[in-house]
C-alpha cells in the first residue's frame, strides 16, 4: 500500500494557522486512510492509502480541512518514494556547510520553465536555487548576507503555491 507525505501549508507558524497535531491525526481518520502519524507541529502527516491519484487524495484531504477547522488549508502531497527520490537528487550535497540552511520548497506543480529558469538565475552568494520537477532545492547562507527570500516570494516568482521544510524534517520524514 502507497504511503504518503501531506505537506499541509501555513500550519502552526508564527502562531497562525493552529492545528493541533493529535487533531490532525484524527482528521485524516477517514475511510481509506491509515498507519497515520503526525511529525512536529508544523503540518506533517504521514498515512498509507490504497488511492493512487494523487489529485484526488490532495481534494478529499482538504475538503476535510475545510469542513474540520473552517478554512482552507492548501495540503502538497508527496508520495515516500518521490520523498526518497527528493533526498537522493539534492543538487547542492556537496556544497553545504553547517553553517548553512537548507529547504525543499514543495511546489504544488511543476513550474513554467522560463519562470523556473528566472528564479534559478537569482542565485547568489546569500541564496543558490535549483528547480527538480515540482521541487525547489534553496541553499541559504545568511552568515554572508541578508536572503531576499520573504513570505510569498516563490508564490510570486513561480506562480505555484508552496511549503517548505528544512533538510532536517525532510529526512526525518523518511525515517518514520
Amino acid at each position: 500500500m502507497p504511503r504518503y507525505i501531506a505537506l499541509l501549508r501555513a500550519v502552526n507558524v508564527g502562531g497562525t494557522g493552529i492545528i493541533k497535531m493529535e487533531d490532525l491525526r484524527g482528521y485524516f481518520a477517514m475511510p481509506g486512510f491509515s498507519n497515520i502519524v503526525t511529525y512536529i507541529q508544523s503540518g506533517n502527516v504521514l498515512f498509507d492509502s490504497k488511492e493512487t491519484d494523487k489529485a484526488l487524495l490532495v481534494e478529499k484531504i482538504e475538503k476535510k480541512l475545510l469542513k474540520s477547522v473552517g478554512k482552507k488549508v492548501d495540503v502538497i502531497l508527496r508520495s515516500l518514494e518521490e520523498m526518497t527520490e527528493i533526498v537522493k537528487k539534492d543538487p547542492f550535497k556537496k556544497q553545504r556547510t553547517d553553517k548553512d540552511k537548507y529547504y525543499v520548497v514543495f511546489l504544488n506543480a511543476i513550474p513554467d520553465k522560463e519562470l523556473a529558469k528566472q528564479l534559478e538565475a537569482l542565485s547568489n552568494d546569500v541564496d543558490s536555487f535549483k528547480i527538480v520537477n515540482d521541487n525547489l532545492y534553496w541553499l541559504t547562507r545568511p552568515y554572508n548576507g541578508a536572503t531576499i527570500i520573504k513570505g510569498s516570494f516563490f508564490d510570486k516568482k513561480l506562480k505555484v503555491l508552496f511549503t517548505n521544510r528544512n533538510w532536517n524534517t525532510v529526512n526525518k520524514v523518511l525515517e518514520l
